[in-house]
């Protein structure tokens, strides 16, 4: 009995192992058999891919959308699988697709580049639509009007003869009859001359009897600043009243939508100060590339400031077939290699000195303590009759300074200020109302010095004496204007005793001291009747040779 339970047991057991041992192998097979499948070519390789699909849809829509497109890159037509089963069905386009949503890619889309290139067409439709035909004269010529026969005499066309007459013009001055026939000529000039001689005249008539009519854009001009561009825009403007050319003005400080209008417009001349220039070259909105008359107006200014890179760049972008004009008050020698590199033998016209001051001015100093320049400034106002005076400051932070103490001290002057880092807009209200006389007063920095034509200014007055002595030939530019005359006055404080001479030196004349009457001055030695030589206030080096010890 015990033997038969022993054998009943171990063939139990017994059968346990060979199963063991049975389905072992069968595991081995069918786990090499898929193997052998992977390294498989024809039909087996599809089996892994319809796997794949079954995996897909197992995973989701995201391996699925991936899946489609490549499959449609391939064959264009083939469809993707279905919900269910692994069922093919026949993508036809413009059909709805069941299934989830596809997920937007975190990199951006391919098509990025083409949907930028449909928003600039919208853009682009969304301008508004302006009229290409030349613009109709602002100004009917008179058969019968006696034109200026002296301006006739240079050779000036008889449109442009209206202009000249429109804008007062009568007899040229030395520089326009000098310039005049130069630039008709074909000829590169470069053109100095005292301020207020008529410089832009000098350039701008000649130019606009070249370009005859309406065309394309063939005139460049550039200015140091916004104010001076806009200037000389006004007077291209009525120098061509009676032509149909057209003038557009280009500076920063204002938006890009009025100057793309004009640019689209057509423009025969631009006027434009350099940094906006070259932001619209940028752009594409203007081309350079029929460029017939290049101006550079003020050009030492524009170096001062820094923009010769700029001015080389603009320079290059015209053609080299070109005439090209330098206008300036001031041609100091460091202007000769960009001269030379940018013209070619150039004409030159020179009245009078290259540096120096109108002889209608009056210049007076007067001598005051560093600590009461506000004060004496104000009696100075009280005591003198004006009809319109420009005030100078070295500096921004000095210019608002005086305009809050003149503000707040009840004078009954209307009183305007102009820097740079007040907005485009308050300055040109501040220059226009200074023009028309709604203000009496105006407090600038050197913004104001170069060129703006101010007419009327009886009075220039320097709160410090200039750093350079260029500078104060620039100022008192201001006024003495188109020969009527002028004072210049100028607060001096000891340690400005040294540019004070160089000024004296620079324009060659003696500059007389004064005094203001019942002002309660604070002692300084320049109050004295002999003023003392600045030699005085430098340190003396001490000591002479070493000792031998």
């Amino acid at each position: 009995m015990l033997r038969f339970i022993k054998n009943l047991v171990g063939g139990k057991s017994g059968e346990g192992k060979s199963t063991s041992k049975a389905s072992t192998p069968q595991r081995g097979q069918d786990s090499r058999g898929p193997a052998k499948k992977k390294t498989g070519q024809g039909p087996k390789k599809k089996q892994s891919g319809e796997a794949r699909g079954e995996g897909e849809q197992r995973s989701g829509g995201g391996n699925r959308s991936r899946n489609r497109n490549r499959n449609r890159n391939r064959s264009g037509r083939e469809g993707r699988s279905g919900g269910g089963g692994g069922r093919q069905e026949e993508y036809k386009p413009g059909e709805k697709r069941s299934g989830p949503p596809r997920k937007k890619r975190s990199g951006g889309s391919r098509s990025r580049g083409p949907r930028r290139r449909e928003e600039r067409l919208d853009d682009e439709r969304s301008l508004p639509k302006i009229d290409p035909r030349p613009e109709t004269p602002r100004l009917e010529m008179d058969p019968n009007a006696e034109l200026p026969a002296a301006f006739a005499e240079l050779g000036l066309s008889d449109p442009i003869l209206h202009g000249t007459l429109s804008s007062g013009y009568e007899t040229p001055t030395p520089v326009q009859a000098q310039a005049i026939p130069l630039v008709l000529e074909g000829k590169d000039v470069i053109g100095a001359s005292q301020t207020g001689t008529g410089k832009t005249a000098a350039f701008g008539l000649p130019i606009l009897s070249k370009l005859g009519s309406h065309g394309e854009l063939r005139c460049l001009i550039l200015e140091p600043v916004r104010e001076l561009a806009a200037q000389v825009e006004d007077a291209f403007l009525t120098f061509s009243a009676a032509t149909d050319l057209r003038t557009t003005l280009l500076h920063g400080g204002v938006s890009y939508g009025k100057q793309n209008e004009g640019l689209m417009l057509g423009s025969d001349i631009v006027v434009a100060t350099p940094g906006r220039l070259l932001d619209h070259l940028e752009r594409g909105t203007l081309s350079l590339n029929k460029i017939e008359f290049l101006v550079l107006d003020e050009v030492d200014r524009m170096l001062d400031m820094g923009f010769l890179p700029d001015v080389r760049k603009i320079i290059n972008k015209c053609p080299q077939d070109r005439q090209t004009l330098f206008f300036s008050a001031t041609m100091p020698p460091q202007i000769d290699s960009l001269a030379k590199w940018a013209l070619r033998d150039p004409a030159e016209v020179e009245i009078g000195r290259r540096i120096s001051a109108a002889e209608t001015v009056s210049h007076y100093f007067y001598p005051v303590a560093s600590t009461q320049r506000e004060e004496l400034l104000l009696a100075l106002l009280e005591q003198t009759e004006f009809h319109s005076v420009m005030i100078f400051t070295r500096t921004k932070r000095d210019a608002d300074m005086l305009f809050s103490k003149l503000k707040a001290s009840g004078d009954d002057h209307k009183i305007a200020v102009l820097h740079s880092d007040i907005r485009q807009s308050d300055r040109t209200k501040a220059l226009t109302g200074f023009r028309e006389g709604a203000y009496e007063v105006i407090i600038a920095t050197d913004l104001a010095a170069r060129g703006l034509d101010i007419s009327n200014v009886t009075h220039v007055i320097n709160y410090q004496v200039p750093e350079n002595s260029e500078d104060y030939v620039h100022r008192i530019g201001r006024t003495g204007r188109a020969q009527k005359e002028g004072d210049a006055f100028t607060l001096l404080s000891a340690d400005e005793l040294d540019r004070a001479q160089s000024i004296e030196r620079l324009i060659g004349q003696k500059i007389e001291h004064r005094k203001i009457e019942n002002f309660d001055y604070v002692y300084t030695t320049l109050l004295d009747d002999d003023a003392p030589n600045p030699d005085r206030f430098k340190k003396k080096k001490r000591g002479g040779k070493k000792r031998r010890r």
